[in-house]
């Protein structure tokens, strides 16, 4: 799991915030599931920062959010990045050595999805398959739809209109 959060830093707070951000990576650093993590200015743009932490998991990443010292040490400078999706799965990586070495950040190679193909159309309660499809497994022959059960919207193959 990677997590990119970026921030706008006026000039003049720019040492207080490299700071605060490496103080908030040393907390982070000390929750089950972290990785690694560092902190980076555009070369182009002095006053676009961000903040890179890669985590084992989602669950890890969540938990440690949640953990009083990150609450404490962490979370009021976290809360000041840009308003904007920060939590990505890793689907490809390369470690330092190249292909066939090991790196302690990502499993090496290319790796499926577990976010699934229709997470942004059934809620919690609405979905009940022995499998479930992710957004990047290929299409199944003569499905129209990467969800189980056809192309309605309720996974029956139905239209999906429940009103009747």
């Amino acid at each position: 799991m990677l997590v990119v959060t970026r921030y706008r830093v006026p000039p003049d707070d720019a040492t207080s915030f490299r700071d605060q951000a490496h103080d908030a990576l040393v907390v982070l650093s000390q929750q089950p599931g972290w990785l690694g993590g560092q902190v980076g200015r555009a070369t182009d743009d002095p006053e676009a920062w961000v903040i890179s932490t890669v985590w084992r998991d989602v669950g890890s990443y969540r938990r440690a959010l949640s953990a009083y010292d990150v609450k404490v040490g962490a979370v009021p400078l976290l809360s000041r990045a840009i308003d904007e999706p920060t939590a990505y799965e890793v689907l490809a990586a390369v470690p330092a050595g190249g292909p066939g070495t090991s790196g302690d950040a990502a499993p090496a190679g290319v790796s499926g999805s577990a976010r699934a193909s229709d997470a942004d159309e059934v809620g919690l309660g609405s979905a009940a398959a022995p499998t479930v499809r992710t957004d990047t497994d290929a299409p199944e022959p003569g499905r129209q739809s990467g969800r189980p059960g056809g192309s309605g919207t309720d996974g029956s193959g139905a239209d999906g209109d429940r009103s009747t």
